[in-house]
């Protein structure tokens, strides 16, 4: 599996994945490239990441970290991850403490028969213990590579919430995109962030 050192090197990373194996589809927002699915982790996840700090938006990221700790949908989302991640979380828990082990503790973020406009990106979390560390999954169905840091920095202090409650510290986090893009749109943001990238 390609590991990441940290939130903001997934980033650049998964831009460049799309920038160089995308092709082009459509989408309601306009045409996109998309790229193969991409399984990868992340070694370090940290709330103060250098990279998201220096290149990323931290007015989005406010609203993003609100789309997932409210339990009431934020403008302009059309649904919220804190309701329906908080309301599992005792859930999950109660599975790796009753079982350490487990590989039960998957919390999912879809419901049936739900307006496909309201279908989120994130469409599953899951928790397990391994060498005495919380290790989390983060699937997604879909996911904008340009905005991508907006979600990997909140799952990252979902899973310090989880980890607490059990009283462990955090090991690494990994994600599943099915289908990572980037809109057209964006493609002269992204390459501008390219040009200015120092690692």
């Amino acid at each position: 599996m390609i590991e990441q050192a940290s939130c903001g090197e997934a980033w650049f990373w998964l831009m460049r994945h799309v920038q160089a194996y995308g092709t082009l589809a459509d989408d309601d927002r306009g045409p996109v490239l998309e790229a193969p699915a991409v399984l990868f982790s992340i070694k370090q996840v940290d709330r103060r990441d250098p990279l998201i700090e220096r290149y990323g938006d931290a007015a989005k990221a406010a609203l993003y970290a609100r789309k997932f700790t409210e339990n009431e949908v934020v403008a302009p989302f059309k649904y919220s991850y804190g309701e329906r991640i908080n309301g599992q979380v005792q859930w999950a828990s109660e599975v790796l403490r009753a079982k350490p082990y487990s590989k039960s503790a998957w919390i999912s973020l879809t419901r049936p028969a739900e307006p496909a406009n309201e279908v989120p990106c994130l469409t599953g979390v899951a928790f397990r213990i391994r060498q005495e560390r919380l290790v989390m999954t983060a699937a997604f169905r879909s996911q904008n590579a340009y905005t991508s840091y907006l979600n990997y920095v909140p799952l990252a202090d979902v899973q310090a919430g989880m980890a607490r409650i059990l009283g462990l510290g955090c090991g690494s986090m990994r994600i599943f995109v099915d289908v990572p893009h980037l809109y057209l749109a964006d493609l002269g943001q992204v390459s501008g962030l390219m040009r200015r990238y120092v690692a």
